[in-house]
Order: structure tokens, then sequence, then C-alpha cells
């Protein structure tokens, strides 16, 4: 080789060198300024995969944990069609497992998103897999017989709402949509705290090509605790659905247009049982046909809008949202508006006739022969239910004072009860300057008619009439916890308001006695128990039709009541409705169970001479 060419040589390598170093210099440059930037350009180009990891809404339980509504796992079956059909030969060991322990998926279905999506990763075989589908799936694709011949088939996991006990407490649990949404009831109420939040899987490869794997746990929803005991509960739902089984005949299905029980702590407000009839299914509660009020061919006959408006009539929550006139279970409150007021004193006397003239009507007094009640105590006018007697203790109290006590013992207002749909009653009330002009509205709402109410705004304020004068806020729910068990939140009985004094409540608790003992509630009374109450019926709007709603309120015991009990039977399906005994064979029939079990001791019985 000569001089000449070896320089050259030299040359180009020297060049070589100095691009190489220039190279490397650029590379060092950017990997310095921008590696970071041009790293994520890289990653964002590999395999990335990411999946939600559901939280579990919360538990709704009963005073003593017993479950009332629960999330419970379920899978949906995915077939990942790129990782099977890359694995030909596991096609037919995996199609006849699936088909095997899943029988609603078809090996037609399978063959077909493999020929027409060969490079899908996600095919949703199957929603909503029992736990123990799965596992069975699972043991068997680890057994002897299918090991390493299974592929593409992956688990996605959700959670569905489940009612342990069907319609136990339907309208006061409520239930909640697929989207863990809460529809009625508490699970309405408290959807944000029955709600958690998904966590989330993350997987990548890193600049090393390593699959990287990052998991945000999910934080699950909160429990709720209740005042809501499973065994009164029942006992009431027992009895609400014997009463009205005795009433069905050809003609109807239900044994009344509504009946509904509400059973309190008066000491605190607390809700121990509430019941709606006609019940209905929370694990179905759309089937109308399942609810035992329609046909099948009566539903397929109805269009969409139909069906949703007899679902909304049959989801309603009676005790909150229904208004209607009381009755004679006001009366109690309007006593003790005369005696707070000073207005009617214990010792005062008024004489039925059959009624009363007010402002040229003619107000009978309901329930009794021709001549009227005579002469009435303000005890024998609450045991005889006589509205003469009620009307002429109107005029003494006079529009004002009625008015006032009526918001005092929060008729006309929210009780703010923890449950969606509380009705309105604010415009259902006459205020004191149409009490004072129109002496028939104070007349009439004396004995309950001509104004409405709701059975928990009556139910709280008849609480107050019996322990001495404490307007509890009436609730259902009293603490909240984490999935631990650890408090979130206390919920404790609220006073709202003081209603009467305890010397009131004393009288008062003695006139209601006098009722179960000697008049209209006389078939309440229980060998043993002294309980005390008020009757009420009240003719439903129009009048004349005859429809009714008739309705018994009571408590016990006599001194330091632990338990209220309030019954309403709307339309009964009876011939008589005006005198259905209905409310008070129920309300009896609870009472004489739920005084044993709730330790509520019955007096020794002195023996006959």
């Amino acid at each position: 080789m000569t001089r000449r060419m070896q320089g050259r040589l030299w040359i180009v390598f020297s060049l070589i060198c100095v691009l190489f170093v220039v190279l490397i210099g650029r590379l060092m440059y950017i990997q310095y300024t921008s590696g970071k930037r041009y790293e994520k350009i890289v990653l964002s180009q590999q395999e990335y995969d990411s999946s939600i990891i559901p939280f579990q809404r919360g538990n709704i339980t009963d005073s003593k944990g017993t479950v009332l509504a629960t999330s419970i796992d379920v899978y949906n079956v995915i077939l990942d069609c790129s990782v099977l059909t890359a694995k030909e030969k596991h096609v037919d060991s995996t199609i006849a497992l699936v088909t095997t322990c899943f029988p609603e998926i078809t090996g037609e279905t399978i063959r077909k998103q493999l020929s027409e999506h060969p490079d899908s990763r996600y095919v949703k075989l199957a929603k909503r897999v029992s736990y123990e589908a799965k596992s069975n799936f699972v043991t068997l694709a680890d057994s002897e017989e299918y090991e390493d011949k299974i592929s593409g088939i992956w688990f996605e996991k959700e959670y569905i709402r489940s009612y342990p006990y069907g319609s136990l407490a339907s309208a006061v649990i409520g239930f909640s949509t697929s989207g863990n949404l809460g529809v009625i009831g508490l699970e309405n109420e408290y959807n944000s705290y029955l709600n958690g939040v998904n966590g989330r899987s993350y997987g990548y490869l890193n600049d090393d090509s390593n699959m990287e794997q990052t998991v945000i746990e999910p934080e699950n929803g909160y429990t709720l605790v209740t005042s809501i005991d499973v065994n009164i509960q029942s006992i009431v739902e027992q009895e609400i659905l014997n009463w009205n089984n005795s009433c069905l005949d050809e003609e109807h299905v239900i044994g009344s247009e509504h009946t509904a029980v509400l059973v309190m702590n008066p000491q605190t407000g607390e809700i121990l049982a509430m019941a709606t009839y006609p019940f209905f299914d929370l694990n179905n509660p759309r089937d109308l046909v399942a609810s035992g009020l329609y046909k099948q061919e009566e539903v397929d006959a109805m269009t969409e809008d139909e069906k949703l408006e007899k679902l909304n009539q049959l989801w309603q929550n009676y005790p909150v949202t229904y208004t209607y006139e009381p009755g004679s279970t006001f009366k109690p409150f309007t006593l003790a508006t005369g005696l707070e007021t000073g207005t009617l004193l214990d010792g005062d006397t008024f004489f039925c006739d059959g009624g009363e003239e007010v402002s040229g009507y003619f107000v009978r007094c309901t329930g009794i022969t021709k001549g009227g009640h005579g002469e009435e105590s303000l005890q024998k006018a609450l045991e005889d239910s006589c509205n003469d007697a009620l009307m002429q203790m109107s005029f003494r109290i006079g529009g004002d004072n009625f008015a006032k006590f009526q918001h005092i013992f929060g008729f006309g207002q929210r009780t703010n009860v923890d449950l969606p749909g509380e009705a309105r009653t604010d415009s259902l009330l006459y205020g004191a300057e149409d009490l004072n002009r129109t002496a028939v509205n104070l007349a009439t709402n004396s004995f309950g008619q001509n104004f409405n109410t709701t059975m928990v705004q009556l139910g709280a304020a008849f609480c107050s009439l019996i322990n001495g004068g404490d307007l509890y806020q009436p609730h259902v729910v009293t603490t909240i916890t984490d999935r631990t068990g650890h408090i979130v939140k206390n919920i404790d009985p609220v006073v709202e308001k003081k209603t009467i004094s305890k010397e009131v409540s004393d009288q008062l608790k003695t006139f209601m006695r006098g009722v179960v003992v000697e008049g209209t509630g006389k078939s309440v009374e229980i060998e043993g128990y002294d309980i005390g109450g008020k009757t009420g019926t009240a003719e439903k709007q129009p009048r004349g039709t005859n429809n009714y709603l008739v309705s018994f309120i009571g408590y016990a015991p006599q001194e330091n009541p632990q338990v209220m009990v309030y019954t309403i039977v709307d339309v009964p399906n009876v011939e008589d409705q005006e005198h259905c005994q209905g409310p008070k064979e129920i309300t009896r029939n609870v009472f004489n169970q739920v005084l044993p079990y709730l330790g509520i001791e019955r007096a020794a019985v002195e023996p006959a001479e």
C-alpha cells in the first residue's frame, strides 16, 4: 500500500472517529436535556394495560348488626381473542371447559368472536356469574385434565346489591341501580356514605421491557347501622299480612289500598319498625307480577310510562310520603293544647247532644245513638271519642292557641326524618286567621278533619305527649362505620323542642289509658300490660263515598313508655269501613309480641275473689 493510500485511510478513519464523537456527544446532550420526554414517547408506544378495581358499596344493618343490604361478588367472563388465537391448540379445550362451567355461553359464540375479532383483547362472554361458578372454573382449569390447555379466559370482578330478607322493610331500605345509585329509602338518602371510590390497576412495559404493575386499592363504602330491629319489623309485617289476607276475595288481590305501621322509641325518636303494605321484593323491585298486584297479561298491556307509574306507587313509603286527615288520633293534641294553655281544666265537663251547629253547618258526633253521649268529662270525651265535646273545647281554646300549638307539635313542618320523599304539609293546615274567621274550620280541626299530616309527623308529635314533652327528630340511622367497624359518625337523638309540660303529659296518659280500659280502644287491652292510646276514623275526600282511613295509635307501658305503635288501614276491603277493627287488631298483636321481646314484663294479675 502506498504512502498516499495510507494517508487517505487515516483521514477517513479520523473523520469517522470525529463523527462518532459528535454523535455520542449529541446523544448525551439529548439524553441530558430531553431524555424523559423521549422515554415517555417510547413507553407510550409500548403495551399498556389499565383496569378498574370496583369499590364495595357499604352494608345496611339493623340495630343488632343483622345485614339488611349488602354487596356480593360477581364476575364477568372475559375472552382475550388474541391470546387464544395465538394458542390455537387450546381452542377446543378452552371452549369445552367454558361451556361446561357456564351453560349460558355457547361454543358457537366463542368461535364467532375468534373468527370476527381475532385481535380483540376484551370480549364479554357472560355477565355476573357467581363466585362459586368462577371458582369451579379455576379449579377445573388447574386440574390434571385441563392443565396447560386453557388460554384467553379471565374474570372481571364487580358487585351486585343483595337483600337477604327480600321484602322486609323494603320501602325503608330501598334499592340501588347497577351504577351504585340509590333509588329510594336509605339507599338513596345515604348514597354518598354507602358509595366508595374505585381503585385501579396499571400495567406497562418499562424502558427495559419489563412489566411494571401499580395497584391503587379501592376505598369501600361505609356501613349504616340502623335503629330498625329485624324481629320487630318481621312481627309488624307478618301481622299486616295476616290481617290483609283475611280481607281478600275474588274481586280484590289486596286487603286495603294501604296498611302502614310505625313503631318508635318515644324516649329517643328512633324508628324500630316502619312498614308499608303492599310489599315488594328488593331483589326484584321492578317486577310488577312478582308483587302479586298484577297478572302478566295486565303488565304486558301497560305502556312503559304506565309501568313506571305503577312501580312508583308500589315503592312509596306511606308513613313518610303520604298525607291524610288523621281523624280522632288528633284529639289528644286538642286536649293537650287546652290543658297547656289553661283554657281547659281537668274538672271541666261538656254536654254532647249529638252534634254542633257551626257557621250554618250541623257537624254531627259520629258513632253514637240518637241523643248523644250526654255529659262528658275530658277523659270520657277522649274515651268515647266525642266530636261534640271536642268542638266545644276548641271554641274555648280559640284559633290563635290552636294554630300556635299545631306549630309547636310540628304539624305543617317536615320532621327531617332521614328518609327521602317526606311530604310537605305546610299548605294543608289552616292558619290562626282562617280558624278565627270560620268557626267550622276550628271545630272540624279539633277532631282531626280538614287538615293533613303524615304518619311520621303525627307519630313523632304523639311521642312528645307521652314522654314528658320532648319532641324528638325521628330517625333511622344511628351510626355510620367503616369496614373495620370504626365509627365514622354517631347520630345521637335530637330534641327539636319542648311541646308540653310533664304534668300535662301525665294527665294525657291517664286519659289515654282510659281509652283502652273503658273506651273505644278496649280490644287493644292485653292482660298484664298497661297500654294507652287513641282510635281514629276519618272519612276520605270526597265525602259521601263511604271510603275511610281508620287508625290506632298506642304506647306501653304507662310509666316511662318504651314503645309507640301507630297503625293505619287506608280504605280497608271490609263491608263497614267506618268501624273496621283492623288497626286495633294489628296493634294489639304487635304489642303482644313486641313487649315481651323488649323485656317489658307483665304486671302480676291478682286472682278474682
